[in-house]
């Protein structure tokens, strides 16, 4: 494969990108799940993380945010190294203080909505603002009703989350690390538990945030959401990014054997 191809168009010349990974790798005892990623993500820019079960997209996601340490590589968010920092020509954990304050740079959406069930809608979505980054409590909730209505539940903010869908919910998480004022979103499946008929409104409040310029990494089987929404679709498989460009390359015109048999059976 062409290595241009392959390392995608990435940020304009001069300008460095939002995120970085560099021979990104994670084992699990024996299994080596991430065999050396290499990416960069522009700031706007919406990536679509395809591949199938077991190849490494949500481990890979993980590890950007440091849920899950990785064993090799290194992530940059801006110039700033994840997770870790150089210290006497090696990489040392940071504190636990240091990786809070990276991830506030980075909103998580789950595939379980992960959402406080003893807290409304509201209180969920002011939680981090107000305990974490030390909001004002008012500030905070106009915030959150702004947010509330951004995703379609203006008038939800009241309701428990055994009130709401599992669409709502899944908009409230998003609403929830809205409020966190991210630099970077990172999708993980996010409408991979709801029932069939509930993706469409998640898919749109993520279309509309697309729209607005946010960075955005998806992880997702949703196809039609790929080629309508990301500037560039990575195709993943054990392990290694076997893939990355247009939606019109990468699933109109893919060049990897691997992609074509995914898509041949996901199409």
């Amino acid at each position: 494969m062409n290595p241009d191809h392959l390392s995608g168009p990435g940020a304009a010349p001069g300008e460095a990108p939002l995120l970085r990974a560099e021979a990104v790798q994670k084992r699990f005892g024996e299994n080596h799940v991430l065999k050396g990623i290499d990416l960069e993500v522009p700031a706007g820019e919406v990536l679509c993380l395809l591949g199938p079960s077991g190849s490494g997209k949500s481990t890979f996601l993980r590890c950007i945010n440091h849920l899950e340490t990785i064993d090799a590589g290194q992530i940059w968010l801006g110039d700033e190294t994840i997770g870790y920092r150089r210290r006497k020509g090696h990489l040392v954990e940071r504190s636990q203080r240091e990786i809070v304050r990276q991830r506030l740079s980075m909103g998580m959406v789950f595939q379980r909505f992960n959402l406080f069930p003893h807290r409304t809608a509201l209180q969920n979505v002011i939680e981090g603002p107000v305990r974490v980054k030390g909001e004002k409590p008012k500030t905070a909730r106009e915030q959150g009703i702004r947010l509330l209505e951004r995703v379609g539940l203006g008038d939800k903010s009241d309701a428990y989350p055994r009130q709401l869908s599992g669409g709502q919910q899944q908009r409230v998480a998003i609403a929830r690390a809205l409020a966190m004022e991210p630099r970077l979103m990172l999708f993980d499946e996010p409408t991979s538990a709801l029932d069939p008929e509930l993706v469409g409104e998640v898919l749109t409040v993520m279309k509309d945030l697309a729209d607005t310029g946010l960075t955005m990494i998806v992880v997702t089987h949703e196809i039609g959401f790929a080629r309508e929404v990301a500037d560039r679709v990575a195709f993943l498989d054990g392990g290694r990014i076997l893939e990355i460009g247009t939606p019109s390359e990468v699933l109109g015109s893919p060049r990897n054997e691997r992609t074509k048999a995914f898509l041949s059976h996901v199409l």
